[in-house]
């Protein structure tokens, strides 16, 4: 989870993503930043982000984007 919160930090390091549970609800992240973060993502744990992923609860919080990535690399 650690490479996951460098990511975020690098994205906009002013945002508590530990306790912040509205990242995407909330617009706490804009468009360009969610599109950098699923990118990274991708890069960093090699998986790739289906459609059936992107759903906002997915991206809300750090522990539900650790959740989608532990999913992910189960399922391939």
């Amino acid at each position: 989870m650690d490479e996951l919160l460098e990511i975020l930090e690098e994205i906009d390091p002013d945002i508590d993503y530990e306790n912040e549970t509205n990242l995407i609800d909330g617009k706490v992240l804009d468009s360009l930043s969610i599109l950098t973060l699923i990118t990274e993502i991708c890069d960093v744990f090699d998986i790739e982000i289906g459609p059936k992923w992107m759903r906002n609860e997915n991206f809300n919080s750090v522990a539900a984007m650790w959740k989608m990535i532990q999913a992910i690399q189960e399922e391939e």
